[in-house]
């Protein structure tokens, strides 16, 4: 784990978190939500707010992590295949869940609605949230599978 914050590895660490947070504001258009923050900020529950935008920084830098881990592991020939799966599958639903997971149209919704089926993350008892919770829960779970020899 110490390898990870040794050059090269630092700069992929950064470079991945940037481009999985860009990616993921991007696809959930939070940069349209972002606009419209003053005029609707009397009527924002501010708690679950930034608790989602904390959740997405977490995924993110976990993501960052999970990926680096996976090829310091990959070039020391050591298997990985179990938490190199979880990652990948914590990566795309992290993506899918948005920043303010919400207020976003996001990747499962679009699927769904191909189907004619309606569903947002709002209708969640936590707006979604608890699918971010899930997420870094995998992740950190795929973390744990990589530091066991």
């Amino acid at each position: 784990m110490k390898r990870l914050l040794q050059r090269p590895y630092v700069y992929w660490l950064v470079g991945i978190f940037v481009f999985y947070l860009g990616l993921n504001v991007y696809i959930s258009q939070f940069y349209e939500t972002i606009q419209y923050l003053e005029i609707y900020a009397a009527e924002i529950h501010w708690t679950k707010f930034i608790l989602g935008i904390l959740f997405t920084l977490i995924i993110s830098g976990l993501v960052a992590v999970n990926s680096v881990y996976e090829w310091i592991r990959y070039k020391e020939r050591q298997q990985i295949k179990k938490s190199g799966v979880v990652a990948c599958v914590g990566g795309v639903v992290g993506l899918a869940t948005g920043v303010c997971s919400a207020c976003v149209v996001s990747i499962f919704p679009l699927l769904f609605g191909l189907f004619g089926v309606s569903v947002s993350f709002a209708s969640l008892p936590f707006q979604g949230m608890e699918v971010q919770l899930l997420v870094i829960v995998m992740l950190g779970l795929s973390l744990w599978w990589m530091g066991k020899k």
